[in-house]
């Protein structure tokens, strides 16, 4: 069966559009650990909020980077936002296994993809419907 050329452009056209969603996530995410190592460094604020507050920024970034990429994609919001938080954590893991000296994948890190890919499923959801 052969493929058409419309189809095959409009695929790489949703894979750029994913992988802007991702490196906007990836964005969003160094601007505000930035902000939030700021108000670290001259406030009160206990050092114990770290593991939520980026567990929130992480989630908060995949899911607007799936909605803008959802958006523009304009369908099949779920499995679009799936790919935009799985890129995300792929890249963030791939980082810290470059950076963070006995860094391993263990449970919390496979929560942590799937909880990415949950918030990309809900950005792609809302991406789509609005």
């Amino acid at each position: 069966m052969k493929k058409n050329k419309k189809e095959d452009n409009s695929k790489d056209k949703n894979l750029i559009k994913i992988l802007k969603g991702s490196i906007l996530s990836i964005i969003i995410t160094l601007v505000l650990l930035l902000i939030m190592s700021l108000l670290l460094s001259f406030t009160n604020i206990s050092e114990t909020i770290i593991p939520i507050s980026t567990i929130i920024i992480s989630a908060i970034s995949i899911l607007i980077g799936s909605i803008i990429s959802s958006k523009s994609i304009k369908k099949k919001g779920l499995i679009n936002g799936m790919f935009v938080g799985l890129i995300y954590m792929i890249t963030i893991y791939l980082i810290s296994s470059i950076t963070v000296t006995g860094f391993s994948i263990n449970l919390k890190t496979i929560i942590m993809i799937a909880s990415g890919m949950v918030a990309g499923i809900i950005g792609g959801i809302i991406g789509v419907n609005s």
